[in-house]
Formats: structure tokens, sequence, C-alpha cells
């Protein structure tokens, strides 16, 4: 693994490291407990813009010819109207980045709108890019909860680098995941976990805030091919996967309800080291929402890296390679590999009882 991508892991690294100070900072700065039920997304969208800022940057000066496909572009940001927002951009962006060291003087503003519009790359097979969430999981970040700032290297379609921070997820598997909004007060003591995965070579978690701690390898828990035994790790909100009939798939396979429901890409790296084991972002309705590439670009390379299978409700590998979205795929069936194709078949029977069985096609 040493050699492998060794400049891109350590960048990659560091990058998203630096995005997690921001995205922390602005939690326990500019929400309040009222931000989720008053439907004020001020604060994620300033965490989204500084995060997208800062990991663009570092990318683009470390790898000037390299695509970044990001979910923002900065027009919320330009003239009178984004002015506010701006400002607060601003200045959390060269903070971050004169205290990594990126930076010696301040960027302007300017600078700082152009940089978050680098993610505005195309992708495709024919490639070499990035493609980056700088706040996976709105929700769960407005509530202090579970998110994930994601970012993912793509070569000629196949991700062959993921790194994920998950700034409120425990380091320690086996210790409870805090309350939502907790940390809005707490030291955060022992939470914060970067998850980094090499195509071949592995899947790996390391604390966030420790720049000198060792990788240590993860990997998915070992069930023996008994999927009774296993959890499922799935959406918060209904609107992002078929929540009933993800509890039909456990009643076919005999799983019981055992759940456990988070926001982002933080479910894959749960399941990647065994919080979990399971995980179904399943079609809502007629099918017709395409996932984007960056919500599942590193967490899906994480779990087939950590001994486990990733594809869509038919059992096709999501295609990388197609732009922006995934348009070839319909949902994700995330699990053990020997445990996949019981899962695919318990999704494929759940679908056709509901009638929505035109999805595997």
């Amino acid at each position: 693994m040493e050699s492998y991508l060794v400049d891109e892991r350590n960048t990659s690294m560091a990058a998203v490291r630096t995005a997690c100070s921001i995205t922390t900072k602005v939690f326990k700065t500019l929400t309040t407990a009222e931000s989720v039920t008053k439907k004020d997304k001020s604060p994620v969208t300033i965490g989204d813009f500084s995060a997208q800022a800062t990991i663009n940057y570092i990318l683009n000066k470390k790898f000037p010819h390299d695509g970044i496909v990001a979910e923002e572009t900065s027009s919320d940001l330009q003239g009178e109207a984004g002015k506010t927002n701006r400002d607060k951009v601003c200045a959390l962006v060269n903070e971050a980045l004169q205290a990594s060291g990126e930076i010696q003087a301040p960027l302007s503003d300017d600078d700082i709108l152009a940089t978050i519009d680098k993610g505005a790359f195309q992708g495709g097979r024919q490639s070499r890019f990035w493609t980056l969430d700088p706040i996976d999981g709105t929700k769960g970040f407005l509530r202090g909860g579970q998110y994930a700032v994601c970012l993912a290297l793509i070569v000629d379609g196949n991700v062959e680098l993921g790194v994920m921070g998950c700034p409120n997820l425990p380091c320690d598997k086996s210790k409870p995941k805090p309350a939502d909004g907790e940390i809005r007060t707490s030291s955060m003591e022992g939470l914060g976990v970067m998850f980094v995965a090499l195509r071949g070579h592995g899947a790996y978690s390391v604390p966030i805030d420790d720049v000198h701690a060792p990788l240590v390898p993860v990997c998915m828990r070992d069930l023996q091919g008994d999927i009774r035994q296993a959890t499922f790790c799935e959406s918060v909100d209904a609107g992002h996967s078929s929540l009933g009939t993800n509890a039909r798939i456990a009643e076919l396979l005999g799983m019981g309800d055992r759940h456990v429901r988070m926001d982002s890409q933080a479910k894959y790296g749960s399941i990647s080291r065994g919080d979990g084991d399971v995980y179904l972002r399943l079609p809502v309705g007629d099918g017709s929402y395409q996932e984007k590439i960056w919500d599942h670009a590193s967490g899906s390379l994480l779990v087939e890296e950590a001994g486990g299978k990733v594809t869509d409700i038919a059992a096709r590998p999501l295609n990388f390679g197609l732009g922006r979205l995934l348009s070839a795929n319909k949902g994700v069936v995330a699990c053990q590999a020997n445990m996949h194709a019981k899962v695919i078949d318990a999704v494929a029977q759940a679908l056709e009882e509901e009638g929505r069985a035109s999805l595997l096609k």
C-alpha cells in the first residue's frame, strides 16, 4: 500500500482533515437547537461551500491537471445577495488553509469563488478526476448527528481511492454514538474517524485529529454466512430510501428488526468495520431519481476493500464512468460478499410484491 497512490492518499487525507475542522467549527458556532425545526440551512450551506473550497484548493495545488466533480457552485455566494454567506465562507477557508500551512497570505474572495467552481468537471470514463461531497448528510449535520466529508479518485471509470471523514462517529466502534446535538457542548473526545480505501490494497481507519496515528485495517463482520444475525444500517430519512421495503426484506431474510439508522455515507463506514452489516438504498416511488456519483464513490470502495460487495438492486456494478450521475443504476445494495446474492433475491421479491419489479430492469 505504501507505494500505491501515496501522494494522492496523503493529499486527500490532509484535505478531508482540514475540511472536517471547518465543518465542526461551523456546527458549533453557527447552528442552534432550532436550526432543524426552523429549516434554517444557512449553517450547512456555509459549511458546504467552505469545505468544498478548501478541498478543491488543496487538490488543485497538488494535482492541477485533475478534474473535480463536486456538488456546489459559487452562484449563491455571488453579488450583494450572497455577501453575508460569502464573507463567512471566505473567512473560514482562509483561516483553515493558513492554519494547515497551505497558504501564507489570505486568498481573495474572487479566488475562493473560482476555487469552488473548479468542481464543475463533468466526469466520464476516459479521464482521471476527483469527486467530492463536502457535507454528505445535510439533516444529520444540522441535527448534530452523523454526516461525512467524502472524497474519491476515479480513474477511467473506476474508483481507485476513497477518503471519508466522519467527525461525529466514534473512533472506537464499540462506543455509543452521541445523541443528536450533544456535540454542541461536548469536548468530542473519542469522536472523529477517517476511513481510507485503496483499490486492491485494503480499507483502513484512523482518528481524524491525529496526523501521526497509523492506519488500522478494518473489515466487515464475519457472520459465517448466517444472514439472520445481520443488522441493517439505513437512512434516517424515508425520503432517501424505501424503509418499508427494507423492513420487508429483513423479514424475508429472517433478520428481525435490528436497525442502525444514520445519515450520510457514514453508513458505508459503519458496515465496513462491522457496526452493521447491510446497507440498502432502495428507490423510492417510481425510481426516477438518479444517484450522484459523489454520494457513493468513496463509500462503495471502502466496503469492497473491507470484504463486501456493492451493486445496484439488479446486481449491476455501480458505474462511475457516465458523468456526474449513476445513470445506469437503480439503488444500492451493500453487504458481505458471501451474502450478497441472498440480499439481492430478497430485494427482488419485495419489489415484486409491491408491484415495482420494473425497477429491476
